[in-house]
């Protein structure tokens, strides 16, 4: 089956909003199969893409391809601004998987411009015009997704369903990464405190990393488009009905309640 044929059954699940039991062909066996189809449902996807996801390889796909991070789109009509407070809905697909993701994001000030080599933490800094705390919508119609490995994430457009976009924070903050805490708490119990220094190489390599990928992607970021740095306490699969609170210190909270959205 074609990667189009795979990315078609993805996108057609996600807009009609029923789940997927199992993977909707053969298993990408690299990643250059897996952001196929991922590019291949962002072609089909009806809308502009806001920013982009940084997720993390399993470990054993880290070791076999020589790096730990992957990318995935977010797109226009899932992000929700949360500046002033309340509660956001976080949407879980009905008979698919959601995992809640406490993360900082980094706001592009100018279009990323063309390179001959990687980018360095340093010119990568120079592209941030924002800082934001935020929240992942990690999610996907597949049921099956916390049991499979990377590769079905990078397929299923990143293993995105939005992004909750807080309040800015000084960019001076980079500068400091353990002051860039976070407590998650999920029905009222704290699950995991961290800082984004726990991230391997700290939110700017996650940044740099993304600004790389996209371009081999051929699709540089753009003025205005973020980078969510990835999961500063972790992933942490959650269902419909649940709250979850990501508490970002003297930077600001951000409070969800997951709803359900489509049919099995």
């Amino acid at each position: 089956m074609a990667a189009m044929e795979i990315a078609t059954s993805f996108v057609v699940a996600r807009r009609r909003g029923h789940g997927l039991t199992s993977f909707p062909g053969p298993f990408p066996l690299s990643l250059d199969d897996a952001y196929a189809i991922q590019r291949a449902a962002i072609d089909l996807w009806p809308d502009a893409i806001a920013g982009w996801k940084v997720g993390r390889l399993t470990p054993a796909l880290a070791d076999r391809f020589g790096t730990d991070r992957f990318v995935g789109p977010v797109f226009e009509a899932g992000v929700t601004r949360l500046d002033g407070g309340g509660e956001a809905d976080f949407p879980v697909f009905v008979g698919g998987s959601a995992a809640f993701e406490a993360e900082y994001i980094m706001v592009l000030r100018e279009d990323q411009p063309p390179q001959q080599a990687g980018f360095v933490r340093d010119r990568a800094r120079g592209l941030i015009g924002s800082i934001r705390i935020g929240v992942e919508v990690a999610g996907s119609p597949l049921a099956v997704m916390p049991d499979l490995d990377s590769l079905a994430s990078i397929a299923d457009l990143g293993n995105n369903n939005g992004q909750i976009v807080g309040p800015e924070i000084p960019l001076a903050a980079l500068d400091d990464p353990c002051g860039m805490t976070c407590a998650t708490s999920i029905d009222g119990v704290l699950v995991r405190s961290a800082s984004a220094a726990d991230l391997p190489g700290g939110p700017m390599t996650a940044f740099a990393f993304a600004l790389d990928q996209c371009d081999r992607l051929g699709l540089p970021l753009k003025a205005g488009q973020f980078v969510s740095t990835g999961a500063v306490t972790g992933m942490h699969w959650i269902g419909a009905g649940q709250r979850c609170v990501a508490d970002f210190g003297a930077f600001g909270r951000i409070a969800c309640l997951a709803v359900p959205v489509g049919r099995a």
